[in-house]
Protein backbone atom coordinates (compact mmCIF):
# COMPACT_ATOMS: atom_id res chain seq x y z
CA UNK A 1 0.00 0.00 0.00
CA UNK A 2 1.57 3.45 -1.02
CA UNK A 3 2.35 5.70 1.71
CA UNK A 4 0.33 9.36 1.53
CA UNK A 5 1.97 12.25 2.58
CA UNK A 6 0.50 15.32 4.52
CA UNK A 7 1.33 18.54 2.95
CA UNK A 8 2.89 20.92 5.66
CA UNK A 9 0.34 23.70 7.22
CA UNK A 10 2.09 27.11 5.39
CA UNK A 11 1.73 29.75 8.45
CA UNK A 12 1.86 33.30 7.71
CA UNK A 13 4.76 34.96 10.39
CA UNK A 14 3.01 37.59 10.21
CA UNK A 15 -0.51 36.91 10.91
CA UNK A 16 0.91 34.68 13.40
CA UNK A 17 2.65 37.08 15.34
CA UNK A 18 -0.54 39.19 15.20
CA UNK A 19 -2.13 35.90 16.52
CA UNK A 20 -0.03 36.30 19.52
CA UNK A 21 -0.50 39.61 19.75
CA UNK A 22 -3.56 39.38 20.04
CA UNK A 23 -3.34 37.04 22.87
CA UNK A 24 -1.09 39.33 24.48
CA UNK A 25 -3.70 42.10 24.21
CA UNK A 26 -6.88 39.72 25.73
CA UNK A 27 -4.48 38.89 28.61
CA UNK A 28 -3.28 42.27 29.62
CA UNK A 29 -7.12 43.51 29.82
CA UNK A 30 -7.89 40.73 31.68
CA UNK A 31 -5.30 40.43 34.32
CA UNK A 32 -2.90 43.23 33.80
CA UNK A 33 0.41 43.48 31.93
CA UNK A 34 2.43 41.37 34.44
CA UNK A 35 0.30 38.17 33.38
CA UNK A 36 1.39 38.66 29.94
CA UNK A 37 4.35 35.88 30.46
CA UNK A 38 5.47 33.81 27.47
CA UNK A 39 4.04 30.45 28.95
CA UNK A 40 0.55 32.83 29.57
CA UNK A 41 1.20 34.34 26.01
CA UNK A 42 1.37 30.69 24.53
CA UNK A 43 -1.49 28.72 26.42
CA UNK A 44 -4.23 31.74 25.53
CA UNK A 45 -2.93 31.89 21.81
CA UNK A 46 -3.50 27.79 21.86
CA UNK A 47 0.36 27.52 20.90
CA UNK A 48 3.17 25.60 22.42
CA UNK A 49 5.73 28.11 23.99
CA UNK A 50 8.41 27.33 21.20
CA UNK A 51 6.13 27.99 19.06
CA UNK A 52 6.15 31.73 20.25
CA UNK A 53 9.94 31.30 20.35
CA UNK A 54 10.22 30.91 17.08
CA UNK A 55 8.78 33.93 16.09
CA UNK A 56 9.96 36.23 19.02
CA UNK A 57 13.46 36.14 20.68
CA UNK A 58 12.30 36.59 24.36
CA UNK A 59 9.41 38.27 26.03
CA UNK A 60 10.63 41.93 25.24
CA UNK A 61 10.39 41.54 21.96
CA UNK A 62 6.94 40.04 22.01
CA UNK A 63 5.72 43.70 24.00
CA UNK A 64 7.74 45.20 21.62
CA UNK A 65 5.47 43.94 18.66
CA UNK A 66 2.57 44.21 20.50
CA UNK A 67 2.91 47.75 20.80
CA UNK A 68 3.79 48.20 17.71
CA UNK A 69 0.72 46.76 16.33
CA UNK A 70 -1.68 48.66 18.55
CA UNK A 71 -0.46 51.64 17.32
CA UNK A 72 -0.28 50.80 13.84
CA UNK A 73 -4.09 49.14 14.38
CA UNK A 74 -5.48 52.81 15.27
CA UNK A 75 -3.19 54.61 12.14
CA UNK A 76 -4.99 51.88 9.71
CA UNK A 77 -8.40 52.45 11.01
CA UNK A 78 -7.99 56.67 11.44
CA UNK A 79 -6.03 56.80 7.77
CA UNK A 80 -9.27 54.89 6.51
CA UNK A 81 -10.96 57.95 7.16
CA UNK A 82 -8.48 60.43 6.02
CA UNK A 83 -7.61 59.32 2.64
CA UNK A 84 -11.91 60.56 2.57
CA UNK A 85 -10.97 63.57 2.69
CA UNK A 86 -9.74 65.99 -0.54
CA UNK A 87 -10.32 69.58 -1.13
CA UNK A 88 -13.44 69.06 -3.05
CA UNK A 89 -15.04 67.50 0.15
CA UNK A 90 -17.87 70.20 1.52
CA UNK A 91 -17.87 71.45 5.15
CA UNK A 92 -20.37 69.63 6.12
CA UNK A 93 -18.82 66.18 5.00
CA UNK A 94 -15.53 67.57 6.04
CA UNK A 95 -16.91 68.03 9.74
CA UNK A 96 -18.62 64.46 9.67
CA UNK A 97 -15.50 62.76 8.71
CA UNK A 98 -13.43 64.79 11.43
CA UNK A 99 -16.01 63.38 14.27
CA UNK A 100 -15.35 59.73 12.80
CA UNK A 101 -11.34 59.77 12.32
CA UNK A 102 -11.85 61.06 16.04
CA UNK A 103 -14.08 58.52 17.24
CA UNK A 104 -11.56 56.00 15.95
CA UNK A 105 -9.62 57.16 19.49
CA UNK A 106 -12.75 55.77 21.20
CA UNK A 107 -13.68 52.58 22.75
CA UNK A 108 -16.63 52.07 20.83
CA UNK A 109 -16.69 48.22 20.22
CA UNK A 110 -15.28 45.17 22.05
CA UNK A 111 -12.05 45.18 19.74
CA UNK A 112 -10.93 48.71 20.51
CA UNK A 113 -12.37 48.02 24.25
CA UNK A 114 -9.29 45.44 24.16
CA UNK A 115 -7.35 47.56 22.78
CA UNK A 116 -7.61 50.72 25.22
CA UNK A 117 -7.42 48.64 28.18
CA UNK A 118 -4.44 47.19 26.99
CA UNK A 119 -3.00 50.33 25.86
CA UNK A 120 -3.64 52.01 29.63
CA UNK A 121 -2.08 49.51 30.69
CA UNK A 122 1.28 49.58 28.48
CA UNK A 123 1.19 53.31 29.69
CA UNK A 124 1.07 52.73 33.36
CA UNK A 125 3.75 50.19 33.03
CA UNK A 126 6.16 52.64 31.18
CA UNK A 127 6.68 54.76 33.95
CA UNK A 128 9.20 51.51 35.53
CA UNK A 129 9.85 49.80 32.53
CA UNK A 130 12.01 52.22 30.26
CA UNK A 131 11.54 49.54 27.19
CA UNK A 132 8.34 50.80 27.15
CA UNK A 133 8.33 54.42 26.72
CA UNK A 134 8.95 55.00 23.59
CA UNK A 135 5.39 52.89 22.50
CA UNK A 136 3.92 55.27 25.02
CA UNK A 137 5.37 58.62 23.60
CA UNK A 138 4.40 57.21 20.22
CA UNK A 139 0.66 56.75 21.23
CA UNK A 140 0.89 59.86 22.93
CA UNK A 141 1.92 61.83 20.06
CA UNK A 142 0.60 59.96 17.41
CA UNK A 143 -3.32 60.74 18.83
CA UNK A 144 -2.06 64.89 19.25
CA UNK A 145 -0.42 64.63 15.44
CA UNK A 146 -4.06 63.57 14.06
CA UNK A 147 -6.34 66.62 16.02
CA UNK A 148 -3.66 68.89 14.83
CA UNK A 149 -3.62 68.56 11.61
CA UNK A 150 -7.85 68.25 12.32
CA UNK A 151 -7.66 71.42 13.48
CA UNK A 152 -5.73 72.69 11.21
CA UNK A 153 -7.58 71.89 7.62
CA UNK A 154 -10.50 73.22 9.53
CA UNK A 155 -8.89 76.62 10.27
CA UNK A 156 -7.43 76.58 6.56
CA UNK A 157 -11.25 75.32 4.95
CA UNK A 158 -13.00 78.42 7.86
CA UNK A 159 -14.86 75.91 9.15
CA UNK A 160 -12.98 77.22 12.64
CA UNK A 161 -11.92 80.48 13.43
CA UNK A 162 -8.18 81.88 12.37
CA UNK A 163 -8.29 83.04 16.46
CA UNK A 164 -7.83 80.19 17.66
CA UNK A 165 -4.85 78.57 19.12
CA UNK A 166 -4.15 75.29 17.50
CA UNK A 167 -1.51 74.09 19.76
CA UNK A 168 -3.99 74.71 23.00
CA UNK A 169 -6.93 73.63 21.28
CA UNK A 170 -4.82 70.64 19.91
CA UNK A 171 -4.28 69.93 23.82
CA UNK A 172 -7.98 70.36 24.94
CA UNK A 173 -9.53 68.07 22.10
CA UNK A 174 -6.60 65.19 22.72
CA UNK A 175 -6.98 65.85 26.72
CA UNK A 176 -11.30 65.41 26.06
CA UNK A 177 -10.67 61.89 23.77
CA UNK A 178 -7.98 60.67 26.89
CA UNK A 179 -10.49 61.64 29.39
CA UNK A 180 -13.52 60.04 28.00
CA UNK A 181 -11.52 57.03 27.04
CA UNK A 182 -10.53 56.50 30.86
CA UNK A 183 -13.74 57.04 31.93
CA UNK A 184 -15.45 54.02 29.00
CA UNK A 185 -12.84 51.77 30.24
CA UNK A 186 -12.28 52.12 33.92
CA UNK A 187 -13.70 50.29 36.61
CA UNK A 188 -16.44 51.70 37.62
CA UNK A 189 -16.97 52.35 33.35
CA UNK A 190 -19.54 54.91 34.05
CA UNK A 191 -19.38 56.23 30.51
CA UNK A 192 -21.50 54.92 27.63
CA UNK A 193 -20.30 54.94 23.75
CA UNK A 194 -23.47 56.99 22.77
CA UNK A 195 -22.51 59.51 25.98
CA UNK A 196 -19.26 59.92 24.68
CA UNK A 197 -19.84 60.64 21.26
CA UNK A 198 -22.56 63.42 22.30
CA UNK A 199 -19.39 64.61 24.52
CA UNK A 200 -17.32 64.92 21.50
CA UNK A 201 -19.92 66.17 19.00
CA UNK A 202 -20.58 68.31 21.59
CA UNK A 203 -17.06 70.00 21.93
CA UNK A 204 -16.28 69.99 17.94
CA UNK A 205 -19.97 72.31 17.80
CA UNK A 206 -18.14 74.71 20.19
CA UNK A 207 -15.19 75.36 18.08
CA UNK A 208 -17.32 75.56 14.67
CA UNK A 209 -19.82 78.20 16.43
CA UNK A 210 -16.49 80.39 17.42
CA UNK A 211 -15.54 80.98 13.78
Amino acid sequence: MPYTFAMPKIVDPEERRREITRAVFRLVERSGIEAATLRNIADEAGLAIGSVRHYFTNHAAVMDFAMRELTEQTSRRVLAHVDRITKDTSPHDRRLLAESILAEFLPLDDQRRTETRAWLDFLTAARTRPELRSHAERLHNGLRTVVRRLLGRAMDGGTISADLDIELETERLAALLDGLTTAMVLPPAILDADTALRVLRRHLDELTATR
